[in-house]
């Protein structure tokens, strides 16, 4: 599903004119955004978490040549299913 049919379903099932329903869309991913920029994770309970993750640095390989190469520490985003999404989608349960 893309932003625009998000947008759509969204209008479709709240009755919200197309305008609206993208300005909820674009308010909840901005301030998903915003949070974690600021270090903060989102927690949507029965949906699940998203948060920011450190990479450390380590060395890997040039796919072309085999030389060793050093990846630097970085950041990345992550998502966890909640417990309900899991359910939905019929993935077993975690144990944490």
């Amino acid at each position: 599903m893309t932003k625009p049919e998000l947008i759509d379903e969204l209008s479709a099932r709240t009755g919200l004119k197309k305008k609206e329903a993208s300005l909820a869309v674009n308010a909840v991913l901005d301030s998903i955004t915003d949070a974690l920029r600021r270090g903060d994770s989102v927690q949507i309970v029965g949906f699940g978490t998203f948060e920011v993750r450190s990479r450390e640095a380590r060395t890997g390989r040039n796919p072309r040549t085999g030389e060793p190469i050093q990846i630097p520490a970085s950041k990345a985003p992550a998502f966890r299913p909640g417990r309900q999404l899991r359910a939905a989608l019929g993935m077993p349960e975690t144990g944490a």
